[in-house]
């Protein structure tokens, strides 16, 4: 077990070692767009699937939250370990969480709380973003499926035609070390990587080409991912987006992926920031038979405000002030509003929504008031699909350094958002050269399903 004088957990983004590096293996792919005979094709397929079908919406906290200012406070530890927030209570007795979270307070017994989740990889942001997307560690240049490339894989396109897996607003860019981050189809080929709206975003090592056949597409779709105060942006391009949609895909997909006929006060609720705009987008793309939407609460972790909380007063400046300010509001706004929605509809019995960053936060403040990367021990929430609310599953020990009790492995993590999807874990996927995979090596967390 994880020990918290363990320097290894404690380097920073820019303080990566060759060794760490090697650790990671793999190299650099990632999320794609279909080519315009691909996406020409979605306008006359029919979905294969069953109307039970679980969707899932799983947003990526891109950053890693610090476990003791979110969800697993510890206000009984010193003021450096601590930090400067106050636990709430909770509508469930027994479970607090942070003081700047009062709307998920409130309907606590909507989700889970998985509170001791690690891992024992190099403390880099691509080690837990490989690990948490696909159940494994990328090792001597294979890349792993994210599940949305394995949910195409196994049920294709969902019944109205469009694609079945998406990454909004945009993929992943620089987080510190250029390899894959996890969400892409690795093996299992072109054909199942997630459409992506934006072609200057695609990371390194995917054909220009593939791209540049849908420059039509893209010039009218939105880039507005960069941060929060990119909306306007976002909300602009909102028309054109579904125009140029509805061109490939067909007046269903005009309908999916715009937002612009959403009532003001309902986007509202989901906040005037592309992360909560991306949510409600979300939303609408598993109500029209998307079957996984991922969302990047940020795409790179310098120069902007993110979970990655050095505060290094460079390009990783963000601090707590931060959290309280802007990242717990922000996210305490869309998650909620995202769960009223889906609950309201009736989707959230068959869609399920998971809340993860790649890793915590170190227990102790650095110097600068600031916390370092620490994948010793950190929460994350799942709801919906099955998903029995109002609950903690494990805890960590006095100073939130590692696991106490039900130790939690990104594997696990992955077999549970299989489980949750209704996929058979022995499931095995075809591989490099004709050899069948594992889907994941592990088994799902059982107290989080009622059944």
């Amino acid at each position: 077990m994880l020990r918290f004088e363990s320097k290894k957990r404690v380097e920073d983004c820019a303080g990566i070692t060759r060794r760490d590096f090697l650790r990671v293996g793999g190299v650099a792919a990632g999320a794609v767009g279909l080519s315009l005979a691909d996406m020409a094709q979605l306008q006359h397929a029919g979905g294969a699937a069953k109307s039970n079908d679980i969707n899932c919406i799983l947003l990526f906290l891109v950053g890693g939250p610090g476990q003791l200012d979110t969800w697993d406070l510890k206000p009984a530890a010193p003021a450096d370990i601590r930090g400067p927030f106050q636990p709430i209570k909770t509508n469930v007795p027994g479970i607090e969480i942070c003081e700047h979270f009062p709307s998920m307070a409130r309907m606590a017994d909507q989700f889970a709380i998985v509170r001791s989740v690690h891992h024992l990889e190099a403390p880099i942001h691509e080690t837990g973003q490989q690990m948490l997307q696909t159940g494994h560690l990328f090792r001597g240049g294979q890349e792993h499926p994210h599940y949305g490339a394995v949910v195409s894989h196994l049920r294709g396109r969902g019944p109205r035609g469009l694609p079945p897996f998406v990454v909004l607003p945009g993929p992943m860019g620089n987080t510190g070390v250029s390899v894959s981050h996890g969400q892409a189809a690795g093996y299992l080929g072109a054909e199942h990587e997630p459409f992506c709206l934006n072609e200057e975003d695609a990371p390194a090592g995917i054909d220009p080409a593939r791209l540049r056949s849908r420059t039509a597409l893209v010039n009218a779709v939105d880039a507005a991912q960069h941060s929060y105060d990119a909306v306007e942006e976002f909300q602009s391009k909102d028309r054109a987006r579904a125009e140029a949609l509805n061109v490939v895909f067909g007046e269903r997909a005009k309908k999916a992926f715009s937002i612009d006929d959403e009532n003001q006060r309902v986007r509202a609720r989901y906040g005037d920031n592309t992360f909560g705009q991306s949510c409600l987008l979300a939303r609408r793309l598993a109500e029209h038979g998307v079957r996984l939407v991922t969302v990047n609460m940020f795409d790179t972790v310098f120069n902007q405000v993110t979970w990655d909380c050095h505060a290094d007063g460079g390009s990783l400046a963000t601090t707590l002030d931060d959290y309280k300010e802007t990242l717990c509001p922000m996210f305490d706004r869309a998650y909620t509003a995202l769960l009223v929605d889906l609950r309201r509809s009736g989707m959230l019995d068959n869609t399920l929504v998971v809340a993860m960053g790649e890793f915590g936060r170190t227990p102790q403040l650095n110097p600068r008031g600031g916390r370092d990367h620490w994948p010793g021990c950190w929460s994350i929430l799942f709801a919906g699909a099955g998903v029995k609310g109002g609950q903690v599953i494990g805890c960590s020990d006095k100073i939130g350094a590692e696991p106490k009790d039900r130790p939690i492995t990104p594997a696990e993590v992955a077999a549970s958002i299989y489980h949750g999807l209704g996929v058979e874990l022995k499931t095995r996927l075809p591989g490099p050269e004709g050899r069948l995979m594992p889907l994941v090596e592990a088994g799902p967390i059982r107290e989080l399903f009622s059944t």
